[in-house]
């Protein structure tokens, strides 16, 4: 466990070298002056785009998920891209949206009245082990240090805070991730925050296959860290599934068939034409641009604020997502 004198160790704040410059600058300010070697492309195949039907003015709506990188949650990932390479989600729908929690598509639930559609074969079985993983060898006990502000330590370039669900919090080779650091057990595991896309299944030891996919879009339901699998996080086109009206049935289900927003296709960038592959960059969360974008969420000193928060829950730093032009 965590020592009582973790806390008091000295935080990022201004001391890093060039940080006073920061010091009216808003978080988007200090993304927008972010030098292009912090900025990381998000390869195709790490890039589910799914369309749906348009809306009732015919506005096209384009739903883009990153896929989540090793070590988390790769049973469930390869199912994934299996199942969009099977075509398996086109023609299904949007089935529930809760209002500040989740929406979800894909296979229906038992008791639904909708025939469940047969999933491809050699989907892979993953057990609840399988939510977390195993923490690097960088993080020890003698190193890891937690603060209310994010810092840096030691040789892990990314922010590290404390966090009620676990040890820490930091940030994981661009994904917001907890974990827990005691003598005898490490392990790591990426966390719900807003816009964050898991695994549907029954109770357990049903872990899910990827076939029913679910996107946060409300107050991050922490409770649900490693109780479900997180796959990756929606990356573009959020508002095209926060914005659905709510559901009317039993745990906001859509009640009415003529509600639930039709699926058209879901694909792998990897797999369409380059002319239609969306082109996505993250900012490298150890670069010395995220340090200072993340000191800045949790220590507003842009002229806007009158008080400063002294602190950031990790999903209250989000990593940022830009478009740019293909290569």
């Amino acid at each position: 466990m965590l020592r009582q004198g973790a806390l008091a160790l000295a935080a990022l704040a201004l001391t890093a070298p060039g940080m006073a410059q920061d010091a009216v600058r808003s978080p988007d300010q200090i993304v927008a002056a972010a030098p292009a070697r912090d900025w990381v492309t998000i390869a195709p195949q790490d890039l589910l785009v799914m369309t749906l039907a348009p809306d009732a003015e015919g506005n096209p709506r384009k739903v883009v998920i990153q896929l989540i990188g090793a070590p988390f949650s790769q049973g469930w990932v390869d199912n994934i891209r299996t199942l969009a390479r099977d075509h398996y989600w086109d023609g299904m729908a949007i089935l529930r949206v809760q209002d500040n929690y989740v929406a979800q598509w894909g296979q229906p639930d038992p008791g639904m009245g909708i025939a469940e559609k047969p999933v491809p074969e050699g989907l892979k079985r993953m057990s609840d082990a399988d939510y977390t993983a195993g923490s690097p060898n960088w993080l020890t006990s003698s190193t890891l240090r937690a603060t209310k502000e994010p810092q840096v330590i030691g040789d892990w370039p990314a922010p590290m805070l404390t966090d009620p669900y676990g040890d820490y919090a930091t940030f994981r080779e661009g994904w917001p991730i907890a974990g827990i650091q005691q003598m005898h057990i490490a392990r790591q595991w990426p966390v719900h925050c807003y816009g964050m896309v898991g695994v549907g299944r029954g109770n357990p030891p049903d872990t899910g296959d990827g076939s029913q996919l679910y996107a946060v879009i409300g107050h991050a339901p922490r409770h649900l860290d490693r109780n479900l699998a997180v796959v990756g996080r929606v990356v573009e086109g959020i508002e095209h599934l926060s914005s659905l009206p709510r559901g009317k049935g039993p745990a906001s289900y859509y009640a009415d068939p003529a509600k639930r927003v039709p699926i058209l296709s879901v694909r792998i960038a990897a797999d369409l034409p380059e002319s239609e592959r969306p082109h996505l960059q993250y900012l490298s969360t150890e670069s010395e641009s995220f340090a200072r974008y993340a000191d800045a969420r949790a220590n507003r000193r842009d002229p806007f604020f009158v008080a400063s928060a002294g602190g950031a829950d990790i999903c209250n730093i989000p990593v940022p997502i830009r478009a740019v032009a293909a290569e």
